[in-house]
């Protein structure tokens, strides 16, 4: 079959390689028909994140119809039409049975790859890293999905592929982000990154009753759809002299009473701050920019909450004495997939959210590559570019 591959720091490339088997009797395996490229995958593309290896097939956010059925997998048959979790989870651990699926036990068989870094292994991600359990991703004709009955997601017929991709990835991460913060009626949420993650965290949180959603980035196209399909109010951090000041000012001196960082540690910004992360960053003397991060909790009422969904490695200059000091409730985790995927695509049906705007750009498989760099470069106003196998 034909896959997009990492085959070093900054290159991927087409390539023919072996179609996916099944493994294990409660796999199945997935004939791709939508797949899209998320900011994380950027990470180690850009060489952030160790553990990649040459002709390792990258994506984690996909749906498909059901090509091959293991023998002993139930409710799953051949053409079914399906949306994945990126994360794997094998709902028999102690994680999974509490709706914890990124920190299942038992789907990363590369656990000591993390431990040393991280204490505890999370669970196996498809297409991203060694250290994620080496799966094969989706960027691809074919992908193999173990524990097909926890990870399967029946699309309602109704629903078109386009609006079904985003529950995937995008979409419950953004959502979870939301969930986060304990959204009550007049809350005000602030949400750095107009991106496809901080784009659902800040249409997730108006449909949970944010009073008042404010979309931070810098790119016009970007904060233009935050107005337009998420109701945000905006700033564009480029053209303020402080995103804090103007946050405080927007809210009447109190802060926001949440703060949600759909950036990572990828972030852009200005002045003294930024420069001397970028110079720590390409000296490989931390792994992280935390501009965003450092703004989110200056920024946050005291007593507030911090949700993070942003991917992080090592930081420096992490301003841990201004949390303690606020009082400030900090959650954060990998995404929960599995445990908002029926209610999302419930909000579709329903006629609540439609995430098909996300999709702005669609490329072959073999103008893949292409796809990336527009990303990447957030040319032409790409937000998400989707894949069609």
């Amino acid at each position: 079959m034909r896959a997009l591959c990492w085959n070093g720091v900054n290159d991927l490339g087409v390539e023919t390689v072996p179609d996916p088997e099944l493994v294990n009797p409660r796999d199945v395996v997935l004939r791709v028909t939508l797949t899209t490229a998320c900011g994380s995958d950027l990470h180690f593309i850009d060489g952030y994140l160790p553990s990649m290896r040459e002709g390792d097939v990258i994506g984690h956010e996909f749906m498909g119809e059901v090509a091959q059925v293991g023998r002993k997998v139930e409710g799953l048959e051949e053409g079914d039409r399906v949306v994945v979790p990126s994360f794997v989870g094998c709902g028999s651990c102690a994680y999974c049975q509490d709706d914890l699926w990124s920190l299942c036990d038992n789907t990363n068989p590369n656990p000591e790859l993390q431990e040393p870094i991280l204490g505890d292994a999370t669970a196996g991600i498809y297409g991203y890293t060694h250290a994620f359990g080496g799966y094969a991703g989706s960027h691809a004709e074919y992908v193999r999905v173990p524990h097909a009955e926890e990870n399967c997601f029946h699309v309602p017929d109704e629903l078109s592929d386009e609006q079904a991709l985003f529950a995937s990835d995008a979409w419950p991460t953004g959502y979870m982000g939301a969930d986060f913060c304990d959204i009550e009626p007049g809350d005000i949420v602030a949400v750095w990154g107009c991106g496809g993650v901080g784009l659902m965290a800040q249409h997730s949180a108006r449909l949970m009753g944010a009073e008042r959603v404010i979309g931070i980035d810098r790119f016009p196209e970007r904060l233009r759809t935050a107005r337009k399909e998420a109701g945000s109010e905006t700033i564009d951090y480029t053209a303020v002299d402080s995103v804090v000041e103007t946050l405080h000012e927007m809210t009447g001196g109190r802060g926001p009473d949440a703060c949600i960082d759909a950036v990572g540690m990828e972030a852009h910004g200005t002045g003294v701050a930024h420069a001397y992360d970028r110079a720590k960053q390409q000296l490989k003397l931390h792994t992280d920019r935390g501009d965003a991060l450092r703004q989110a909790i200056r920024a946050c009422r005291k007593g507030g909450t911090l949700s993070i969904l942003g991917v992080y490695g090592v930081m420096d200059k992490f301003p841990m004495g201004v949390v303690m000091n606020k009082g400030l409730t900090v959650r954060t985790a990998q995404q929960h997939g599995q445990r908002y995927v029926p209610e999302l695509l419930e909000h579709v049906e329903e006629g609540e959210m439609d995430p098909s705007y996300l999709a702005t750009h669609e490329f072959s498989l073999e103008d893949s590559p292409r796809g990336y760099e527009m990303f990447k470069e957030k040319e032409d106003g790409c937000i998400r570019p989707v894949f069609t196998p």
